[in-house]
């Protein structure tokens, strides 16, 4: 007997999430995750490493409170956002009783965490809005819907489309799913839209919960850590299930440097940047004839609908550009995601683009 028949059925059929890195393959040109292209300059003290970190750092906790607006027992910090979504599920649902919903196309873990918790998946589409690339959540038929699930996971910019969730279609869900269910608005690329954020919500709604992370506008993909901000209510039931040293101390000491005022007018900059960058970016895209449709841009990444989008992905490949194909995924087809990084990447994708001989396209 194979050692995986001993596995959880639910796990054994399980298809993983295909991390940026797991189908990245070789290149020098990294445009598939959605990572900054820059690293900024923190640094780490060793003196208490000897020690268990703190479970809830308070330098980082009042940290991210102060930047994001909301009290300190407002905030759980985690291993990443994607820890975030973890915990929520394994909080809120009964394994083999409760469902989530989701609202494809978008971020892959809500339904691999609900999968590898037991947890039920119902897919509302999102819905395409006449004469623009737009795309909102069926709000009707979320509410519709609120009777069979416990969280509805959204994404403020999607990943991938880059959409913003309707401010006016949230509250309006928000107010119906009022002890009904809990709406979880994921917002790993606010930065980019700062204006756009729900978190003031969080005042009038105990049902909302929205998750952040440091690994996008933050530039600190590689030190996994995110935030949970809710009602504290929400947020000391999510502390009875956390991991007891989910911070580890090098992780706390950046992440409080990242929130520091220098850490935050730098990251700032960097979002001005990568923003002037995406808008230049988007404008050659514009004027090449294998490109389609360009999708909603409010996050670092600019989703394109190609011609050929297997000709195109084919021809990045070879020129060691890794992008990300978004091909199979529901109103998708041919549909790629480039990350929005150095001049010298994004030009690197251009010429690849402009070079294409004819019978490609």
């Amino acid at each position: 007997m194979s050692i995986a028949n001993l596995a959880r059925r639910v796990v054994r059929a399980l298809t993983p999430y295909q991390s940026a890195r797991r189908i990245g393959g070789k290149g020098h040109v990294w445009l598939n995750a959605n990572e900054a292209p820059q690293a900024y300059p923190f640094t780490i003290e060793g003196s208490r490493l000897n020690r268990y970190p703190e479970c809830q750092p308070a330098e980082v906790v009042n940290g991210y409170a102060a930047y994001a607006g909301v009290n300190p027992d407002q905030v759980l910090v985690s291993r990443g956002a994607d820890e975030a979504i973890e915990l929520l599920i394994r909080t809120f649902c009964e394994a083999g009783e409760d469902q989530i919903l989701i609202c494809p196309p978008t971020y892959g873990m809500y339904a691999i965490s609900a999968e590898t918790c037991g947890v039920g998946i119902v897919e509302q589409p999102l819905a395409e809005q006449p004469l623009t690339a737009s795309r909102q959540p069926d709000w009707p038929a979320i509410a519709d819907r609120l009777s069979d699930v416990k969280l509805v996971f959204l994404c403020s910019p999607n990943n991938p489309t880059g959409d913003l969730v309707g401010r006016d279609g949230l509250i309006a869900l928000l107010e119906k799913a009022r002890d009904r269910a809990i709406v979880v608005v994921d917002e790993a690329y606010i930065e980019f839209c700062p204006e756009a954020s729900v978190v003031d919500l969080l005042a009038r709604f105990p049902n909302l919960v929205v998750t952040r992370t440091l690994s996008k506008a933050f530039a600190l993909a590689g030190i996994r850590c995110g935030f949970t901000l809710a009602s504290p209510e929400v947020i000391a039931m999510l502390a009875k299930v956390i991991a007891p040293y989910p911070i580890p101390e090098p992780i706390a000491q950046i992440a409080a440097q990242a929130l520091s005022p220098m850490g935050l007018e730098l990251m700032r900059e960097r979002v001005v940047e990568l923003n002037k960058q995406k808008a230049a970016f988007k404008a050659e895209l514009a004027k090449l004839a294998c490109v389609k449709a360009v999708f909603e841009d409010k996050g670092n990444f600019v989703l394109v609908r190609f011609v050929d989008g297997a000709a195109i992905f084919a021809a990045m490949k070879a020129a060691g550009i890794i992008l990300r194909d978004f091909s199979t995924k529901p109103g998708l087809d041919n549909s790629i995601r480039v990350t929005i990084g150095y001049q010298g990447e994004m030009d690197a994708v251009l010429a690849v683009l402009r070079d294409l001989p004819s019978p490609t396209l």
